[in-house]
């Protein structure tokens, strides 16, 4: 099989930053997709870096926070359905960073702030509300949007 007979799966990077029984989460506004629900710092690989330096180059543009990429823990892996398409999600935690954490993406995010952690926002995206169950379980890789499947 050549190598552009491969399906295509689109990587993604996720923060998820924890503290005093709080996970950080930003609301996605003005975007063009689940703008007015909470997500996490989060974004897509570029190609030619790793997920770590992915998620560390997101972390600087949506919350001006400097992390060390050789720092960043893998907590879960998500493989995912989106109706059309297939994506990879690798969720990540760091224990420490750099700066002080604020909204420096207002044109995409309206609210970037400490939920508890057993009390998300009622409107947590789907996936982001399992992953963070991941987190709490200590389960390492799951699967979302496959029972919806056609």
């Amino acid at each position: 099989m050549k190598l552009e007979e491969h399906f295509k799966l689109i990587p993604e990077v996720y923060l998820v930053l924890v503290r005093d029984k709080k996970v950080l989460l930003s609301r996605r506004f003005q975007t063009g997709y689940e703008d007015g629900n909470y997500s996490m710092i989060a974004g897509h690989a570029d190609g030619n870096e790793t997920m770590r330096e992915a998620l560390a180059r997101e972390a600087k543009e949506e919350a001006g926070i400097t992390i060390d990429p050789k720092k960043l823990e893998h907590l879960l892996t998500m493989h995912r359905w989106c109706g059309d398409h297939e994506r990879i999600g690798f969720y990540f935690t760091a224990e420490q960073w750099g700066g002080e954490i604020k909204n420096t993406e207002p044109n995409k995010c309206d609210d970037l702030a400490w939920f508890p952690i057993n009390r998300l926002p009622d409107n947590t995206i789907l996936y982001i509300r399992k992953a963070i169950e991941c987190y709490i379980n200590g389960v390492r890789y799951t699967e979302f949007g496959w029972g919806e499947k056609q």
